[in-house]
This record gives C-alpha cells, structure tokens and sequence, in this order.
C-alpha cells in the first residue's frame, strides 16, 4: 500500500474492492456531483482494475475514508499526459490539506510515471479548490472545453 502522509490524513491507493470503499465512495460522490450515479462493486473494481486508472483514498486519523481522487493516465502521440478527476473530500473534513495529500500523492504517481503534464478542470464555483489547484502549482490554460454528450 502507497501511503503519503498529510496533516490529518493518509492517502493510499486502492488495490481491491470491500464494501468499505464502495460505501466510501457512494457518500462521497454525491458531494461531488448531484448528477452522478451510484457505483456498484462491480463499478467500483472496473476502476481499479484497469491500468489506466489509479483510484486513491484518503483516511482520516480513525481509518476512516473521507476523501478520493482519480488519476487516469494515457499514451498520446504527443507523449504520456494524465488527468486528476473526481476530487472530493467529505464537507465535514475539508480545510485540514486532505485535498493537497491527495493531489500531491496523484502528482507523485504521475513523476514516477513519466507523465508529462498533468491537466484537471475545476468548475469556478468550486473556489476553495481552484485556490488549492493554484496554491500547488496548476496554471489554468488557454483553451475551450467541449463536451459532447452520448445521453438523449
């Protein structure tokens, strides 16, 4: 188990599927997105089985999860790229550096996959995290995101 440590939490990245986890993220993600549906077990070890994904996991100092992030990783002709995906940490534990260990462990990773640059969007309303996307590093781009949507 990959650990980084943070001033209240632990981030570790997920190898397996236990109710644990998908409890975690079942609570977690509607903080995140109202519209996004519930994940199965089966969902849920979709993500972390496949390589292109890296599902990490903060704990606070009960062992309990209050956090996650996403690295998807991808080869391009233009070289190896990641995104960081589905930030969230639990309202209730927000403001203690959860969401800076989880992205440092994310930016960690990607080093030592030699990543060359790490991308992840943000909505502007999310200020606290675009503060912390400034605060270590992150510069915002020049550029338009297109969405297309395959849902009628």
């Amino acid at each position: 188990m990959n650990t980084t440590a943070s001033m209240q939490a632990s981030v570790e990245v997920a190898h397996e599927v236990t109710d644990e986890v998908v409890d975690a993220l079942a609570h977690l993600l509607p903080q995140l997105s109202k519209s996004a549906p519930a994940l199965t077990k089966d969902a849920v070890a979709a993500i972390i089985e496949t390589s292109a994904t890296t599902l990490f996991l903060a704990r606070d100092e009960n062992n309990t999860i209050i956090g996650s992030l996403t690295l998807v990783t991808f080869l391009i002709p233009s070289g190896k790229r990641a995104i960081i995906e589905d930030v969230v940490v639990d309202e209730s534990r927000r403001g203690y550096g959860t969401g800076a260990a989880l992205v440092t462990a994310a930016l960690n990773a990607a080093q030592q996959q030699g990543i060359r640059s790490v991308d992840l969007t943000s909505r502007p309303n999310r200020e606290a995290a675009n503060r912390l996307y400034v605060r270590m590093g992150f510069e915002q781009r020049t550029t338009n995101v297109y969405r297309y949507s395959m849902a009628n």
